[in-house]
């Protein structure tokens, strides 16, 4: 007769999540349209367009990103992941991994981890995206109804709350990045095939980050039980016009 095998349980696990119509916003005009995009503070920066993608196995911060919270391309750790479909046809290799603090929650109740995420250099409305490792390291629940993701906490439940106005401005500006790589990729094609005399002439673009950081930084008490601990210096990421 085989014993019977004795679980062994995850941390966080006791924790129950559920969604109710306590969750419910006022009006979910499309319910599934939208995608859940957050602000957790990341290596010590909020972030406020992150996506929460279950369908992807990496955490991904863009470079762009990176350079506006002003960390050196020299702590990149190396990485041999390569990445397809970003750019139809195209493939990419990461810049580097690096391991940064994610923290979700505010001074009430937060929770902090430490994710692995890989750095590449593709164009994008987000500043980053989490996938499944980091679902999995949070116990964290999305709901894409009502655009909430819950994770077990030291006081409870924790939840935070996607911005749908960033949703949207992602969502258009995601559209008019992938139109100009297909735009860049159209015209590759174009050049093996077309004779260079017959090519238009065109202005390079100046070129300008899609990131930077605000220069605001405040100190924050975020520890949950201890109110002389040391405060958190976080800074926060915002889009440059």
């Amino acid at each position: 007769m085989v014993a019977p095998t004795t679980p062994t349980y995850l941390k966080w696990s006791k924790t129950p999540i559920t969604f109710d119509q306590s969750d419910h916003p006022p009006r979910v005009a499309t319910p599934g349209r939208q995608a859940l995009v957050v602000d957790p503070v990341v290596g010590g920066t909020r972030l406020t367009k992150v996506l929460m993608d279950g369908g992807s196995g990496l955490n991904i911060l863009y470079a762009e990103t990176i350079r506006g919270m002003g960390i050196p391309m020299s702590k990149l750790s190396e990485s041999n992941m390569r990445f397809h479909g970003v750019i139809p046809g195209k493939k990419a290799d990461s810049l580097g991994q690096i391991t940064l603090d994610m923290v979700f929650g505010d001074s009430t109740d937060y929770r902090k981890e430490k994710l692995i995420v890989e750095v590449v250099d593709f164009h994008s409305a987000y500043h980053a995206i989490l996938g499944r490792t980091a679902y999995a390291h949070f116990m964290a629940r999305p709901c894409y109804v009502y655009l909430k993701l819950k994770m077990p906490g030291p006081r409870g439940v924790i939840t935070v709350t996607g911005n749908r106005q960033r949703v949207e401005e992602c969502l258009q500006k995601g559209s008019k990045i992938a139109d100009e790589q297909m735009t860049t990729v159209e015209m590759q094609e174009y050049q093996k095939n077309a004779d260079p005399s017959d090519l238009p002439r065109a202005k390079k673009p100046a070129s300008e980050s899609a990131f930077q950081s605000s220069g605001e930084t405040k100190s924050v008490h975020i520890h949950p039980t201890d109110p002389n601990a040391a405060p958190t210096h976080i800074s926060t990421m915002a889009d440059s016009k």
